[in-house]
């Protein structure tokens, strides 16, 4: 065996050695960039530099998919499995990507130049059939661009926004992402000033005011959690602000629009909410499958932190000190729950921690954090920006302003919509251009994996927080999968099932061994002779238990939009 060179990665590791295990993952990724994957003589000296003992690096790497512990090509190459491409030929992109190389699932070629998965959803739903070769992304793929695709030779597809009004999309499509100029000269940092004018109480009173609420499916009070967050016992350096940009569900990639295309709103309004809760510490943890916008968020907080946006006495305030770290995951959709998110930042695996206590009190590394999605800030920062009365002009009573909506699946135009709320399901379908060639609707997927499937019966549903709890049907992350006539939803329901089997961390029994007897009890509906007697009592057997018994939102959600495919059409599992 070639003897490998450490030295690259112990000088990255002397210079980051102090922090410990926090820098665990960061020294991961920078390894396998150096290596192409993790042999032991690695994963020791990262351990030894970082003090972190060498079954809990092994640990580690076992539990994130995008680390490898055995020999693997620096270019890999992923494309999506999941329902969003699958219902756009995505199955036969695949199978022309596999004969093209030669290869299947998991293994690398001959000269190791490359290695080939096909991997869980990517968040470029509304581009599948979608993939990524090595850090670009690649959307709308067809059979016969397979060769072109290969060669790198093609446009990385873009955030497409629609809807009116662009208040949190302002930017998106229009405005150089990489350009700190182009965002000042756009009011960048404008709503910053306004913001610290005010007394940090007064500004979480107008957060509080604007009635925005969590934009990733929890749907818990903005204000009233950075209320909660600044009144717990800490000083200024014990207190973190934390942006969960882990969107890694089927169907859901809003915040990467705004990731990608707006990355300085993402840094400025958690800077605002830095200084309402009175917090020091910024972080913001991004998938590994979004290697685009994170790329934009470090070249964001460079930018911001040389033009004295981040660090000390920020703005010229005394004592006014705030600073953002960008993580990067590996391949783990439990990262999406808040504690499992704080232990992966603390370079752990991302196991979901009981909860009480909660963040508020004993967050990241067990002190106050405040954990927002990437629009719930960037929501704020807006109604902040144009005023609360003026963000309150917009959607209902009971949910004010504008919501950021993932159409895909069978629509002509999918891409992410901003809308005020109130408009119905018919009303977003509309501004989609319908469904192709006239088909009819068979079903809908509402909020996600973790949502629930209605029939065309529920068109007229206003998209509102009031009318999704009248009628249970989740809002989440604002999904909106559309199933034409044609669409085959036994095999929807597994590729869910295999999902939810695949991201399970483990931690529990109910989700671990829940979801995969759902999948595969799935499986044998889809793929082999069809249901037989007892699945349909099995599978919401299942359900009840998963639901009612898992220790977090992944289990406890895992089943439900296969229960809810049971109520709209028995006949598929009986």
């Amino acid at each position: 065996m070639m003897e490998i060179d450490l030295s690259p990665l112990q000088t990255w590791l002397d210079g980051v050695s102090d922090r410990g295990r926090t820098m665990l993952l960061p020294a991961l990724h920078e390894a396998q960039r150096l290596y192409g994957w993790l042999p032991r003589e690695v994963q020791s000296t990262i351990s030894r530099s970082l003090r972190v003992p060498e079954a809990d690096v092994h640990g580690v790497i076992e539990f994130y998919t995008m680390y490898y512990n055995a020999p693997t090509a620096k270019k890999v190459i992923r494309v999506c499995e999941d329902s969003a491409c699958r219902m756009h030929d995505g199955k036969s992109v695949m199978e022309a990507i596999e004969a093209k190389l030669g290869l299947k699932h998991g293994e690398t070629n001959a000269d190791e130049s490359v290695t080939y998965e096909h991997v869980p959803c990517l968040g470029m739903c509304e581009h599948g059939p979608c993939a990524l070769i090595g850090d670009k992304p690649a959307g709308r793929l067809t059979v016969d661009v397979v060769d072109e695709f290969l060669d790198e030779k093609y446009i990385e597809p873009v955030a497409e926004p629609f809807g009116e009004p662009r208040l949190i999309l302002k930017r998106v499509g229009s405005v150089d992402p990489e350009s700190l100029e182009e965002y000042e000269a756009t009011g960048g940092y404008a709503t910053l000033r306004k913001a610290t004018a005010l007394d940090p109480m007064e500004l979480i009173e107008q957060v509080e005011d604007s009635g925005i609420v969590g934009r990733g499916g929890a749907m818990f009070p903005s204000g009233r959690k950075w209320r909660f967050t600044r009144g717990a016992p800490g000083t200024p350096s014990q207190k973190h602000i934390v942006v969960n940009a882990d969107e890694s569900e089927p169907g859901t990639f809003k915040d990467r629009a705004l990731l990608e295309e707006d990355p300085f709103a993402v840094i400025e309004a958690t800077t605002m909410a830095g200084y309402a809760v009175g917090a020091e510490n910024g972080w913001i943890f991004i998938r590994g499958e979004y290697p685009r916008a994170y790329g934009r968020l470090l070249n964001a907080v460079e930018k911001a932190r040389a033009a004295g946006y981040l660090g000390k006495n920020i703005l010229g305030i005394e004592g006014f000190n705030f600073d953002i770290e960008v993580r990067l995951g590996a391949g783990a959709y439990i990262c999406g729950e808040e504690t499992a998110l704080f232990e992966a930042i603390e370079g752990k695996r991302g196991f979901p921690r009981i909860k009480p206590p909660f963040p508020t009190t004993h967050g990241l590394f067990m002190q106050p954090s405040a954990v927002n999605n990437v629009e719930t800030l960037v929501a704020a920062l807006v109604a902040i920006d144009i005023g609360v009365e003026a963000w309150k002009s917009y959607g209902t009573e009971k949910s004010p302003g504008t919501k950021l909506f993932c159409l895909s699946g069978n629509l002509e135009k999918r891409g992410v919509y901003e809308m005020p709320f109130g408009a119905t399901i018919q009303d977003m379908i509309d501004l989609a251009g319908g469904v192709p060639n006239g088909k009819a609707i068979k079903g809908i997927l509402m909020g996600g994996a973790a949502g629930a499937f209605i029939g065309p019966d529920m068109l007229d549903m206003p998209l509102t927080y009031e009318a999704s709890r009248e009628h249970n049907i989740p809002l989440g992350s604002g999904v909106i999968m559309v199933f034409d006539e044609d669409q085959d939803m036994r095999e929807a329901m597994y590729e869910l099932s295999r999902f939810f089997a695949h991201e399970s961390c483990g931690k529990c029994f109910p989700c671990q061994l829940g979801s995969q007897r759902q999948m595969e009890v799935l499986d044998g509906i889809a793929h082999n002779g069809g249901p037989q007697a007892g699945d349909k009592q099995l599978l919401l057997d299942m359900g009840h238990t998963m639901t009612e018994t898992s220790l977090c939102g992944l289990g406890q959600t895992a089943a439900s939009a296969v229960v809810s495919a049971i109520a709209l059409w028995p006949e598929l599992v009986e």
